[in-house]
């Protein structure tokens, strides 16, 4: 039986954060997460959706509706309708793709075929899953949750955040390309970006760790200024060879 997935839009834009910002990108948004971040700039994707939406062309703006769940092949025709093949990356986000990790594989072996590289956008805490897909992922992007920024949807599910991350990371390090991101909010501390750095470190100081400012957006109003984030970037490089401070620029070409 053919793979179904719970999609909540297919779209091509350009990387709006991390270490690839600014390169050509299909997104492929799967619906669904078990968190519940308090700085979420898309709580749409909480749930699934009874409906996904298309670009009809590339930079067009302009989207169809079909229903869910989608097969793969129709996630393949709206690739092509795309021109996924010619663009840098392929990114599977959310949500939190990991939820639905035959959709994931099943969306990697499509890009497998193509010059593209697959993307793998995701919060960093569902290790059995990551697991499951690792093999077709040829970069992951994993943000590094705080307890106190994030939490998960189902009651009564505690997560011990810094092992489960750890895990995941040295999970994905093994396999693939790998960069962490945290975001950086006004509470955010020096002790606690001091803690993650040297979290990844233990697994490899070489990897890319991404700073990244939060975007004021809902609840959200203000984002840090230079006399916070300055300080916790000096602080990262002291333990890690590769640390970059880079906001969200999405919104500067019309991505959500």
């Amino acid at each position: 039986m053919s793979a179904r997935l719970d999609l909540i839009e297919v779209f091509a834009s350009a990387q709006g954060e991390g270490p690839y910002v600014g390169a050509s990108t299909v997104f492929v948004r799967l619906g669904g997460c078990d968190l519940r971040c308090s700085y979420c700039d898309s709580p749409g994707t909480w749930l699934p959706a009874k409906r996904w939406r298309l670009e009809t062309a590339v930079g067009s703006g302009e989207f169809e509706t079909f229903d869910n769940p989608a097969s793969i092949e129709e996630l393949e025709a709206a690739l092509k309708r795309l021109d996924f093949a010619r663009q840098r990356f392929v990114s599977v986000t959310g949500g939190e793709p990991l939820l639905q990790p035959h959709a994931v594989r099943a969306l990697g072996e499509l890009v497998a075929a193509t010059p593209a590289r697959f993307l793998l956008e995701t919060h960093g805490l569902a290790v059995e899953a990551l697991e499951e897909v690792i093999d077709c992922v040829d970069v992951v992007s994993m943000d590094w949750k705080s307890p106190r920024d994030a939490r998960y949807a189902g009651a009564g599910n505690e997560a011990e955040f810094a092992s489960q991350h750890k895990r995941f990371l040295e999970i994905a390090k093994a396999n693939s390309e790998v960069y962490v991101k945290l975001v950086v909010t006004e509470e955010t501390t020096a002790d606690e970006v001091v803690g993650v750095a040297r979290a990844i470190a233990e697994v490899d100081p070489t990897i890319p760790f991404v700073l990244q400012p939060v975007t004021p957006f809902a609840k959200v109003r203000t984002s840090p200024g230079p006399e916070q984030l300055l300080p916790l970037l000096q602080r990262a490089q002291e333990h890690l060879a590769d640390v970059r401070l880079i906001p969200q620029t999405h919104r500067a070409y019309g991505a959500l």
